[in-house]
């Protein structure tokens, strides 16, 4: 397929992912992006993506390896969502969402859930950053840190602040897991903070969840059913958690289900682009997400408004003198760059986590102590970390390792 790369819309420590249309067709869609020597994650998540099929699910749409500016590039073609994330929908609507539109992306999501975890795929790592948004609805998406049930070869990965406690300890990581995520998640939507609001350290949230017996907070403010959904979902014995079949089935669910689907389809009236030229309003705020993961920009409701508000809070602009401006690109060859492959394209930015140095630059963290060997990606921002967890000496869990490790942060 031939196609054409277009404005960069997310950042990650492993990949990058663009806008890309079509040559034949001027299809839009979504391309993620890594340099061939640094993309066994990305290839991972190529083999994941490509076996699934699921209205619920981001649609594969294929893969390739081009050359692109002196770099071989491995790219995961994907569907594009034009909303963004589920947390830039909240965003939108004032920084939580109503119960209704709670109701509605929980039952699409629990969907998605269910499909995966009727072929035995866990996500582990469900939050409202891998969440897609789209005029249909929700979709799960990034399935960097997805596994098979009963993995026992797969190491624990996923994101502390929507770890289940079987899973902070590091004993098992099955799809109660992304049950008692979920949960988190409505947290998210419903009140628009952190399901563990007042615990930033990433070692600290950790240890609550693991040993704590302390579940994230249940908004008062919710209704019964509400409150009494996210009990199923936040039971700390994942043997008591319910099933995404028999939360499809809660109260909750049905009561909101119709009322929140219209408050969605009229507060998202964005249609999609149908060619790149359509994306000049992106604007390049990013919002962290876990280790290896996306940071999707985010953008304004439409062109129109963000000029309305530049309007609003701009003076008369004055045109006199051009003694200040400066160049900001001119010819690619004075500039050294050598042309790609594709009309538009724009180098990826992409880091590694193969040594030390990289992870330096990367903002990774290493810690090692007592034979446990740990990663993560801290981002000051959001405080949202991504941890892959693994004791190659002593077999004991990372729980029981925290308190040697928390020095090191």
């Amino acid at each position: 397929m031939e196609w054409t790369r277009g404005p960069i819309i997310g950042h990650g420590s492993s990949a990058t992912v663009s806008l890309a249309t079509s040559c034949n067709s001027a299809d839009v869609f979504a391309v993620k992006s890594a340099e061939l020597s640094q993309s066994e994650l990305l290839q991972r998540e190529v083999k994941i993506l490509s076996s699934l099929c699921s209205p619920h699910i981001v649609s594969y749409k294929g893969f390739d390896i081009s050359r692109e500016n002196k770099k071989v590039l491995y790219n995961l073609f994907m569907e594009y969502m034009p909303l963004g994330t589920l947390v830039q929908s909240i965003h939108r609507h004032g920084g939580r969402l109503e119960e209704s539109a709670v109701a509605c992306y929980t039952q699409q999501v629990l969907r998605g859930l269910e499909y995966l975890h009727s072929i035995g795929l866990v996500h582990c790592d469900i939050k409202g950053t891998n969440i897609l948004i789209s005029e249909e609805g929700a979709k799960i998406a990034d399935f960097g840190c997805a596994k098979r049930v009963n993995d026992a070869a797969e190491q624990i990965s996923g994101t502390p602040m929507f770890m289940a406690p079987e899973v902070a300890r590091a004993e098992e990581q099955g799809c109660p897991c992304d049950i008692w995520a979920l949960g988190c998640t409505v947290i998210e939507m419903a009140t628009g903070a952190s399901p563990w609001p007042n615990v930033v350290d990433p070692v600290s949230v950790l240890y609550r969840i693991a040993y704590s017996g302390e579940t994230p907070e249940i908004p008062g403010f919710l209704s019964e059913q509400g409150k009494d959904f996210l009990g199923k979902c936040l039971k700390r014995n994942p043997k008591d958690r319910w099933t995404a079949t028999q939360l499809l089935k809660h109260p909750f669910l049905e009561e909101f289900n119709s009322s929140g689907a219209k408050e969605i389809q009229e507060s998202n009236p964005t249609s999609s682009p149908t060619s790149i030229l359509d994306q000049g309003f992106w604007n390049c705020l990013e919002e962290s997400e876990s280790f290896g993961n996306m940071r999707h920009a985010s953008f304004e409701n439409s062109s129109a408004d963000r000029i309305r508000r530049l309007a609003a809070c701009s003076g008369e602009p004055s045109w006199r003198c051009d003694e200040d401006w400066m160049l900001t690109r001119g010819n690619e060859a004075e500039d050294g760059i050598e042309a790609g492959s594709f009309s538009g394209s724009q180098t990826p930015s992409t880091s590694t986590t193969g040594s030390k140095q990289e992870l330096e630059k990367s903002n990774v963290k290493n810690i090692n102590g007592g034979g446990c060997s740990s990663y993560f990606c801290d981002d000051n921002n959001s405080r949202e970390v991504s941890v892959v967890i693994s004791d190659f000496n002593s077999g004991r869990s990372f729980g029981q390792l925290l308190p040697s490790v928390s020095n090191f942060l």
